[in-house]
């Protein structure tokens, strides 16, 4: 779909409880198939230690890049839309959950409204955003700096790279 009158944004996907995987390939699925938006790339899945709240299983991340119609704040509503359906509670902040979708990049713009910050204000703290970003995008610019920049100044002990290449998600089958 890229082309005039779209945007790339990337989107960084998680979670750890269930089928973490499932529900991932389930919410780019959902992505994929929306008015507007179009899957350009995912990375591979890396399992990842937990981050904020330790005392929990470990992660499962991705990184997907998206070309989209959708402002910022419709692009969060449909994340939001997708969480829920997949049964998203929010209960602890940084704790559990079935499927988190968060906007870290939405073209080169910046968006500081409640409840939706872009670029993702921690992201370049967060070695379990930024090894699957720099892997489908290491010239992607934050705050100055390429996303490949980023990696040096990061702990990335304990991320492992579980499914390499971005067509695990469509080797889930569906349900």
């Amino acid at each position: 779909m890229a082309g005039e009158g779209t945007t790339r944004a990337f989107l960084g996907l998680g979670g750890n409880l269930g089928d973490p995987a499932a529900a991932m390939a389930a919410a780019l699925r959902a992505l994929d198939g929306h008015a507007g938006v179009s899957v350009a790339a995912v990375s591979s899945l890396y399992r990842t230690p937990p981050w904020g709240v330790t005392d929990q299983p470990d992660f499962l991340n991705a990184v997907a890049a998206l070309d989209t119609a959708l402002p910022a704040r419709q692009l969060l509503d449909l994340g939001l839309s997708i969480e829920k359906g997949l049964k998203r509670v929010r209960a602890v902040r940084w704790g559990p959950r079935v499927i988190d979708i968060d906007i870290l990049l939405h073209g080169g713009g910046a968006v500081d409204e409640p409840g939706l910050q872009v670029p993702h204000p921690r992201m370049t703290e967060r070695a379990f955003v930024m090894v699957p970003l720099a892997e489908i995008a290491p010239q992607a610019l934050i705050k100055g700096k390429t996303a490949a920049e980023w990696l040096p100044s990061l702990d990335r002990s304990g991320i492992v790279r579980l499914a390499g290449g971005g067509a695990w998600w469509r080797a889930l089958s569906p349900g």
